[in-house]
């Protein structure tokens, strides 16, 4: 009999948000322990088996130097490596250091600052080793999370969605919010995975997911302006959840630069 594969779940600089959608998916996620051996996930169980693992899960952004060499050691020990929700993908929302002075930030949250060591910047795990897959999202959709796992299982291709959030707007029927109500809404450049959970409630999409593919940001802000919405409002729109992510970023520096 073939040994189960085996799977490990890591933790870097995050909330924890997408390590819970796993332990939230309770029964499915009962039925999968049954088809792998979980042998490191410090969220669920003190249960630590060294490894190599067939599968690591990584969530949270790189911002020590501790992180940066730990997560070399993380992907020596996985044979896939998949990293889950914005912070892992794109440096997450502590990520808005980036456009910030350290320095500072420390001594206004720390009585004594030069005791606390940390990077400059919250960069994503893809900027430090290979990544075989990105699950994005603030958190991760944990249906799309199980569909990951159920692919890895069966060796197929996740089934993740490649349009916008859009899309599931109209799914939902929702009445669009930036057409009828002039609310500024990242919805047409953001990829699909949250089920328009924002603009079901009347408001706007700040990007949870990440840019979907070809993302036309500068139409997009230039249209909201043109409607009078401030630029840096804008900026700040653009510059949240994934503000790291390169089409995000490209653009809130852009927005910055011609203020």
């Amino acid at each position: 009999m073939n040994a189960k594969p085996r799977l490990a779940v890591f933790k870097f600089a995050s909330c924890d948000g997408c390590q819970l959608q796993l332990l939230d998916a309770q029964d499915r996620l009962l039925e999968l322990a049954g088809r792998v051996e979980i042998d490191h996930f410090l969220e669920a169980s003190s249960r630590v088996v060294p490894g190599p693992y067939d599968m690591g899960l990584v969530e949270g952004s790189i911002t020590t130097i501790e992180d940066e060499e730990r997560i070399r050691e993380v992907r020596r020990q996985c044979r896939f490596l998949v990293t889950i929700g914005a912070c892992a993908t794109a440096g997450g929302i502590q990520a808005l250091r980036n456009w910030g002075r350290i320095d500072d930030f420390r001594a206004a949250i720390y009585a004594t600052p030069e005791t606390i060591s940390t990077l400059a910047t919250s960069t994503p795990i893809a900027d430090h080793v290979p990544v075989d897959f990105e699950l994005r999202g603030c958190p991760i959709d944990r249906g799309q999370l199980i569909d990951l796992l159920t692919a890895v299982l069966l060796g197929r291709k996740p089934h993740v969605p490649g349009h916008s959030v859009c899309v599931e707007c109209k799914a939902r029927g929702l009445v669009c919010v930036a057409v009828a109500k002039g609310i500024p809404c990242l919805g047409p450049v953001t990829q699909a995975g949250c089920g328009a959970i924002c603009p079901a409630h009347d408001r706007e999409c700040f990007g949870c997911f990440g840019p979907s593919e070809s993302p036309n940001l500068v139409s997009l802000t230039g249209f909201y302006e043109r409607r009078g919405t401030p630029r840096d409002s804008l900026m700040r729109l653009v510059r949240s959840f994934n503000a790291a992510a390169p089409a995000f970023r490209a653009e809130s520096d852009r927005l910055e630069a011609s203020e």
